[in-house]
């Protein structure tokens, strides 16, 4: 029996529905992450599980239980906001205790499972300090021991690291997965930032306009998107949409107006008259010299159109011949100052038939 299960939930606010027949379950001990932008639901659906918020549809059962008539404070789930939303006039040892005073615990308890939990978060030097004399990562680490301190069956963390600095959030991400590791909680993560959830969990949901696109591990949702929205939203991807002209055991071959035919290994499902896209990864394009040779079965010719710099790669965009952007990526790994393509210069783009994936229209 899966920990936490959503059952066919719906949230309508008015005439919005914020939340569309969702239904999935969260395994124990999983880093489970909802990914998707601005307005998908992923919040309303972290706050119905939480219980600040109720379903007008659908169940959401822990353990089990269902939860629809059990308050936020008496669910064995503790949240982990943003802002932090830590007391400033509490020191950081007070901060972490509050719950479990709440719960009445004995003295002796609170003192030893405070020390513990700030053990954990390496902040046990800080306990007689004040949020003010803080930093924003010491600060989250201190509302991540506060949500850990008393044990909850679920913790749930709302855009934890998206207050951080790019470097501190990603010595966070490191402390994120070690943290979970270590003390075998079930983690529901909510994040816009795709890199971040590819990086932290052990299975994502990917949502959009308040529906559940597609469930999957990382590198399966990074490699074999189900549809163009999670293609497209889960990192950098090219897509080129075309027909379907032939298909069969040695591949498939793709008619894209303005460029012609691609071909790419043979799909089960598509048939000859059928749209579809090409969806391939920069990384997986190989950018050429005019001059220069290469065996793979797609090569197309276009002008470099702009290009972006990131020290170990770089990633080029070239305009094809039918006027589309595409995007190649090339690693800077050979010895001494790297070597560009410029802005104008005229280059192939090369891939081999089993790089990139089809999606069905």
């Amino acid at each position: 029996m899966a920990l936490l299960e959503l059952r066919h939930v719906t949230r309508r606010f008015g005439a919005l529905e914020a939340v569309h027949d969702v239904s999935l379950s969260v395994e124990a001990g999983e880093f489970f992450t909802l990914l998707g932008p601005s307005g998908c639901g992923k919040t309303t659906l972290l706050r119905m599980i939480a219980g600040f918020d109720q379903p007008d549809e659908g169940q959401i059962l822990l353990d089990g239980k269902d939860l629809a008539d059990t308050p936020p404070e008496d669910r064995p789930i503790h949240t982990v906001f943003q802002s932090y939303a830590l007391f400033p006039h509490l020191s950081v040892a007070d901060n972490v205790a509050f719950p479990l005073k709440m719960a009445k615990r004995p003295a002796d308890e609170i003192a030893r499972r405070v020390r513990e939990a700030l053990e954990e978060v390496r902040l046990a030097d800080k306990a007689q300090a004040y949020p003010h004399e803080l930093s924003g990562g010491q600060k989250q680490r201190v509302a991540l021991a506060r949500g850990l301190v008393n044990r909850p069956r679920l913790l749930l963390l709302d855009e934890p690291l998206g207050a951080l600095d790019a470097k501190l959030r990603e010595e966070m991400q490191v402390e994120l997965i070690n943290l979970q590791r270590n003390v075998g909680i079930t983690f529901v993560f909510v994040t816009h930032a795709q890199i971040e959830a590819l990086a932290l969990s052990t299975r994502i949901a990917v949502m959009s306009q308040g529906v559940v696109e597609q469930v999957d591990e990382p590198d399966r949702l990074y490699c074999a998107p189900r549809n163009r929205f999670v293609a497209d939203f889960i990192g950098k991807i090219n897509l080129l949409d075309g027909h379907v002209i032939a298909s069969g055991s040695e591949g498939m071959w793709l008619e894209v107006a303005g460029l012609g035919k691609i071909v790419m290994s043979s799909v089960a499902s598509s048939t000859h008259t059928s749209k579809g896209t090409l969806a391939i990864r920069p990384e997986q394009v190989r950018i050429l010299g005019v001059e220069e040779t290469t065996t793979a079965e797609n090569c197309f010719q276009g002008t470099v159109r702009d290009l972006i710099y990131h020290g170990d790669v770089t990633i080029y965009t070239v305009l094809l011949a039918n006027g589309l952007p595409f995007k190649a990526l090339k690693p800077n790994s050979a010895p001494g100052r790297a070597k560009f393509f410029e802005v104008g210069d005229a280059v192939r783009v090369a891939w081999p038939k089993e790089a990139g994936i089809f999606l069905d229209h």
